[in-house]
């Protein structure tokens, strides 16, 4: 019920106009009595109408029908009500009226013979109420809500307008647009205006006023929405001129940019590939999804996410604008899917599956899910069962997003053990399909030999993906002639080894990031009288810094340079015996000092084992082994676990407290990081001694050349381009629909055996969606490893044939119902820690390919589309694509909206 209160007389003009009744239709007293008074005793039936009766006069009425005499003086005259009413301008109630005192109910047919035979006081409007429920008890609602309704665009002149607390709010919107002539092309929502001034939106306009807990004397605002898609209330208030330009630019629709907020990318690109889904796209265009809103499902987001993406929609389909910010939009996912809080790099696939589950909640024309129990085939025939589980997918979820992007899979599942055959079938909303993956890995090492006057070697190696540390030194030793044998992988990071790895190790530990570095070391001599074994010391580099502080013997040190793994006789250690190893082994990039430079006092000093060694600058011939380093068995090798290399043989007893000065560096026992000395060296640890050459900076600056020591060269084979075979897409179908057996962490409870068993699985397609959307599983995740593949996958842009992948009995005649066009491509471009997503789209009305990145958009040619980069493919089905076509001809001129023939003329190139 809605009365506006602001022209009574045109509910006045019902009364009847003769003040004195005709006294020839007027009944016998006592029939009158009888007529009212049983009317009176009816029981309320919901939505009749009852009038309210001035008890003055009523009172008046039983006495003169009583009376029995038609000439009495008590004849009451005309209904007259005034006596409830504050004014008789507004004609409004007076508040704190009481039945049976001030007033008396009569249904609809006591007033009109009470009207017909005494009429109704000029210029007075009867007093009309409804029978309403409210709490499971029927009344007459005396009292009406009285709501002032008014417009955004002018809060100032208000209209009073009368509704029921059961009527809908739909039922005030639809007063409201009535009473300011709002043509019903145009979009309207309303809000209301709360005690403290603020506003809020009333999204659920099915329910009733009393639901929305509306009161009389509340402002609702109704918002018109503007041209250009926009709501007023969304725009800053010192936004006007811009809007002006905004609603004045006329482009193509759907050619819109979307601002990048900061790492949403990702966002954008998957909002760009759905609002090119021609039929989901005209859905909320013609506001389709306003009568479809479900407020109600506890599953959805009280669509909310459906109404701040029609926003967008409509933003990008008016054609008048360049790009839009998606604000709102992304403000609103944030707040129903905590993972896309903040401005963190995303999938734009995981962004797809959570933005397409919420619409559909949103949008779900099921209020009231049913329980419905999965059945297994139990060897029924497959159409049969498919029949059934789609049925059953459909009594709990029905709505546009089922209907354009849902099909059907066969699952069939097979006990490794006793046979037992398991057939569903399940629905499905997108198609996650692999990539062919290589067994091969590449990785780039840096070789650095025992020979002081080779430079590192870059290598590019080709290993097992899912080898040992071994596969990569035999790869290398392909390349260099060295033995694996002799070789040790560490893995270097800021000047320091992060790890020394053991030959036994997986590849996996180690990543495309990481800076490999593969030492040649000493092997091991035949066994004999003078056979000895070796040590593999890890060597730093540092440099002294000056004092930082009042305490001049305080000096700071800092790495630099490449460590390296240095191999020394254990028997024959000392610290001038390592001093010249050391010397020899940098003699590349390190320049000895002439004899006038010499401290004569190092000279003189008693240096341990001097004679020991050979000289420095003997090399044995057709070797590059260190000078009097003799071959040594595996037990040389550094034993590690984890960063800090370990050797199993006891320390050196003989080795001195503290370091002797040599002339270009001192030497200098430290932890594994190479930040703290040790002073003393315990024999009854098995810590691996870590050594640190430090520099002074004046002997570093005279005798350190940096840019030598820095240099490498680079093998023959860094050169070579290893091209990967491109794939098509049908090959990565197949793949998905090959049998595999479950993961370990993923087993199959067989009802048979009635344990869990690793099953064989194999996914088929049944029935697919008017629009496919197919995912290319790019990203590779395993316990120890992740990498992105980045292999071009060929698909066609047109034409692609599902015939041969789906398994229901086909139709001959319906062959279309299984070719598709591509419609829509989300691109990534970059690695796993970072990269950028892009699309490509077809524009549904134009027919030309556009490259959104961001704000920016530009039309592109087909032989553009296809990339390494692909990442979502979006298909429409060709029967659709020509349902579109006729419906879209139908309504206006015919353009060219087969994305595969795009008009001659471009579209604008927007910024």
């Amino acid at each position: 019920m809605a009365a506006v209160a602001a022209n009574p007389a045109d509910t006045a003009a019902t009364a009847v106009d003769d003040r004195e009744p005709q006294r020839e239709a007027v009944p016998g007293l006592e029939s009158q009595w009888r007529q009212i008074e049983n009317g009176r005793g009816r029981p309320l039936q919901v939505g009749e109408s009852w009038f309210l009766v001035g008890q003055h006069w009523y009172k008046q009425w039983e006495v003169y029908v009583q009376g029995g005499d038609r000439d009495s003086s008590t004849f009451p005259g005309c209904i007259n009500n005034a006596e409830l009413f504050e004014d008789q301008v507004n004609w409004r109630l007076k508040k704190g009226l009481v039945e049976g005192e001030d007033y008396v109910l009569l249904p609809a047919a006591a007033w009109h013979y009470l009207v017909n035979w005494y009429g109704l006081e000029h210029g007075q409007p009867p007093i009309e109420r409804k029978v309403v429920e409210l709490a499971s008890i029927h009344k007459v609602e005396v009292y009406s809500v009285e709501l002032l309704l008014v417009q955004h665009s002018d809060m100032d002149t208000p209209h009073t307008a009368q509704f029921s607390q059961t009527d809908s709010v739909d039922l005030v919107l639809h007063t409201a647009r009535e009473q300011f002539l709002v043509s019903p092309q145009e979009e309207t929502r309303l809000w209301i205006k709360n005690a403290e001034g603020s506003f809020e939106r009333l999204c659920n306009t099915r329910v009733t006023v009393l639901d929305a807990a509306l009161k009389t004397g509340q402002v609702v605002v109704m918002e018109t929405r503007n041209k250009d898609g926009t709501w007023p209330s969304a725009q800053p208030n010192d936004t006007s001129s811009t809007l002006e330009e905004e609603e004045d630019f006329q482009g193509q629709p759907g050619i819109c940019g979307l601002t990048n907020l900061g790492n949403t990318c990702f966002m954008n690109s998957a909002l760009q590939c759905l609002s090119n889904v021609p039929q989901l796209t005209e859905y909320f265009l013609k506001n389709r999804y306003l009568e479809e809103l479900n407020f109600c499902n506890p599953l959805g987001m009280k669509g909310e996410i459906a109404q701040a993406y029609a926003d967008l929609v409509k933003q990008a389909w008016s054609g008048h604008h360049r790009s839009i910010v998606p604000q709102v939009f992304k403000t609103k996912v944030g707040h129903f899917a905590s993972q896309f809080l903040g401005y963190q790099q995303h999938d734009s696939q995981e962004l797809l599956s959570f933005l397409l589950d919420g619409l559909h909640e949103d949008l779900n024309r099921v209020k009231k899910k049913e329980y419905v129990e999965l059945c297994d085939a139990a060897g029924r025939p497959d159409q049969e069962v498919a029949q059934e589980a789609w049925q059953n997918h459909k009594r709990r979820n029905d709505s546009v997003i089922v209907d354009t992007f849902h099909g059907l899979f066969k699952s069939t599942l097979v006990c490794p053990d006793c046979g037992n055959v398991s057939v569903t079938f399940d629905p499905f909303c997108y198609l996650s399909v692999p990539l062919p993956v290589s067994h091969k890995r590449v990785m780039e090492v840096f070789f650095v030999s025992m020979d002081p006057r080779r430079k590192p070697e870059q290598h590019r190696l080709v290993v097992p993906k899912k080898g040992k540390i071994s596969d990569l030194c035999v790869a290398l030793a392909k390349h260099t002639g060295i033995s694996p044998e002799r070789m040790m992988v560490a893995d270097v990071f800021s000047h320091r080894f992060y790890k020394i790895y053991q030959l036994e190790e997986s590849l996996s530990s180690i990543l495309d990031r990481d800076d490999i570095f593969i030492y040649e070391v000493s092997g091991r001599a035949a066994i004999g009288e003078n056979s000895r074994e070796d040590v593999v010391l890890p060597i730093y580099l540092r440099e002294r810094t000056p004092a930082r502080d009042y305490n001049s013997s305080y000096y700071g040190l800092m790495l630099f340079g490449h460590p390296l793994l240095v191999s020394v006789p254990r028997d024959r250690l000392s610290w001038d015996a390592l001093y010249h190893i050391l010397l020899y082994r940098l003699s590349r990039y390190v320049t000895r000092p002439s004899s006038d430079d010499e401290d004569d006092g190092d000279e003189k000093a008693d240096l341990e084992d001097k004679d020991s060694l050979p000289k420095p600058g003997h090399v044995t011939e057709g070797s590059s082994q260190d000078p009097g380093l003799e071959q040594a068995g595996p037990s040389s090798r550094v034993v590690s676990g984890s960063r800090a290399p370990v050797d199993n043989s006891p320390g050196p007893s003989h080795w001195p407290q503290r370091a002797r000065r040599k002339h270009l560096f001192t030497l200098h026992t430290v932890n594994s990081n190479g930040t703290s000395d040790r002073s003393t060296f315990n024999e009854d640890t098995h810590a691996q001694p870590y050594i640190a050459i430090d520099w002074e900076p004046e002997m570093k600056k005279r005798y350190y050349d940096e840019v030598e020591a820095e240099g490498y060269v680079k093998h023959d084979c860094v050169g070579y381009v290893l091209k990967k075979a491109p794939v098509q897409l049908q090959e990565c179908i197949e793949l998905f629909t090959t049998v595999e057996t479950l993961e370990k962490e993923n087993p199959w409870y067989c009802p048979t055996c009635k344990q869990h068993q690793l099953a064989t699985k194999k996914l088929d397609l049944w029935m697919l969606p008017e629009t496919l959307i197919i995912h290319l599983k790019r990203f590779s995740y395993t316990k120890f490893s992740r990498e992105k593949l980045d292999t071009l996958v060929e698909f066609p842009i047109r034409d692609l044939d599902f015939s041969e992948f789906v398994i229901k009995p086909q139709n001959d005649s319906a062959r279309e119902l299984y070719k598709y066009d591509l419609i829509a491509v989300s691109n990534h471009y970059g690695g796993l820690r970072d990269g950028h997503y892009t699309t490509f789209a077809c524009n549904k009305d134009s027919g030309q390919w556009h490259y959104f990145d961001d704000s920016s958009v530009s039309p592109v040619t087909e032989n553009q589309i296809e990339s390494k980069a692909a990442y979502v493919l979006f298909y429409q089905r060709q029967d659709v694509a020509r349902r579109m076509q006729t419906q879209a001809s139908s309504s206006k001129p015919p353009a060219s909206s087969a994305c595969g023939a795009p008009p001659k003329s471009e579209s604008m190139d927007v910024n």
